[in-house]
């Protein structure tokens, strides 16, 4: 995984400088999600894992399925990615380029796992605790998980918060097992 990521660094680095510069961050976060979209169906895999489709079939393929959603410099990306046998590094890139691009928008992605369903008091209150823990707007993803028993998990950035009853009960079991 470490080297997947490592090899997408550099694609994503440029590819948000590029973004960047040319005020167009919200445009490549879209054509990156069609691509991803793209490739992520099954037909569409198979053919990219065939080795005896060559790097600029694969490109030129995935670019016609697109269509109009991307634009040349993402048939540029596209090809650049197949001339390198690195298609399938754009699941990461992606990845990399949006976390670069709420970190330029000092946004944060944080996401709420709950047992019941939260109050509008309860979300406003999550809300000011992350932005004032992290100095950061916050952007809410709230789902009901049921099987949290109560409380909640808490998901911002690579940090999480498990407050909920199941996860208590899973560190005492752990506990109680190591004795």
């Amino acid at each position: 995984m470490a080297e997947i990521a490592t090899l997408a660094r550099p694609y994503a680095n440029a590819l948000f400088d590029l973004a960047r510069g040319d005020n167009a961050l919200n445009e490549w976060s879209n054509m990156l999600s069609v691509l991803l979209g793209v490739v992520e169906e099954e037909k569409v895999e198979i053919f990219l894992e065939a080795p005896e489709n060559s790097a600029k079939e694969k490109a030129l393929r995935l670019s016609e399925l697109c269509g109009e959603e991307i634009d040349d410099r993402a048939r540029k990306l596209l090809l650049a990615l197949a001339e390198h046998d690195r298609l399938k590094l754009l699941s990461e890139v992606s990845r990399q380029f949006e976390s670069l691009k709420a970190e330029a928008e000092r946004l944060l992605a944080v996401k709420i796992q709950s047992a019941r369903e939260l109050s509008k008091n309860q979300i406003e209150s999550f809300s000011d605790a992350l932005k004032s823990r992290y100095g950061k707007e916050v952007s809410l993803e709230i789902d009901v998980n049921s099987d949290l028993i109560g409380g909640a998990v808490i998901t911002a950035g690579d940090m999480v918060i498990d407050g909920s009853i199941r996860g208590k009960l899973n560190k005492l079991r752990d506990s109680l097992a190591g004795t």
